[in-house]
């Protein structure tokens, strides 16, 4: 004796098409991240190179925001250590990025706190 299966097809769809989507936005996230990541980390390459040839440090916080180029460079936070009077030449300077991102995928808050916090460092030897 066979059934009627012509609706069974739907069913299931209609049960996996949810897990499906909050997978494909949970790739879309991570790729934004790892993209904005990047951006922070060559940025933060470049700009260490300004303090390895002497610069004062709002030069370089205003080049690391101007190159900043994944994401809105007013939430950019910049740290250079040591600060620009403890610095001399064959010393080393590091400047660290730090960038707020805040993720799409549904429920994600509830796994992270508000906001997941990028960072990025790079150190170089004084010219």
């Amino acid at each position: 004796m066979r059934r009627n299966e012509k609706g069974q097809s739907m069913v299931e769809f209609a049960l996996i098409i949810p897990l499906l989507l909050f997978m494909l936005v949970g790739v879309f996230d991570i790729g934004r991240m790892l993209y904005t990541y990047t951006g922070l980390h060559f940025t933060a390459q470049e700009t260490v190179r300004l303090g390895g040839f002497g610069y004062e440090d709002e030069a370089i916080m205003e080049f690391a925001k101007e190159n900043f180029q994944t994401g809105s460079s007013d939430q950019l936070v910049v740290e250079i250590s040591p600060s620009e009077d403890l610095r001399s030449p064959g010393e080393y300077v590091t400047v660290t990025l730090n960038y707020p991102i805040e993720p799409f995928t549904p429920f994600a808050s509830q796994i992270f706190s508000d906001a997941v916090t990028l960072s990025s460092d790079s150190t170089i030897r004084i010219e």
